[in-house]
């Protein structure tokens, strides 16, 4: 993967939507760290964070985690944990699979496109390369 001049990171890109207030977002950034290493693939100005929730402490309360990223879907994970703690892991958990489940659908090998396209010219397998010496001997 090339390298990112500005990766994105919870920090840089998160927002606290209704629920929560901005006192919250530090714990909440400290909460979402490990999604750095995944976001870094990213540049942050084309990434957005939100996390919101509803009926917060109380029962049927519903976290909302959505994230944004420029020329992919809108990601959006939920969980209905009545501890607040608990359904901020449950969805950043969710958020990470998501993410790495995209990356997995968009390389080479899961790509039907490219699995169908075959090898680009100039890459040969092993037996063409036999072909292809056994022809120059011949010649």
């Amino acid at each position: 993967m090339s390298a990112v001049a500005n990766p994105a990171t919870v920090a840089e890109c998160l927002r606290v939507g209704a629920g929560f207030s901005q006192g919250d977002r530090n714990w909440i950034v400290e909460r979402f760290a490990t999604l750095d290493a995944r976001l870094a693939g990213f540049h942050a100005d084309a990434t957005e964070l939100e996390v919101s929730v509803k009926d917060r402490n109380a029962r049927g309360q519903r976290v909302t985690l959505e994230c944004w990223i420029a020329g992919r879907q809108r990601v959006v994970t939920t969980s209905t944990e009545e501890d607040l703690r608990t359904a901020l892991n449950d969805v950043r958990d969710d958020l990470r699979r998501r993410l790495d489940d995209a990356k997995t659908r968009q390389e080479p090998r899961s790509n039907k496109h490219v699995r169908e396209l075959g090898q680009p010219e100039g890459q040969v397998d092993g037996a063409g390369a036999d072909q292809a010496r056994a022809d120059d001997e011949t010649a």
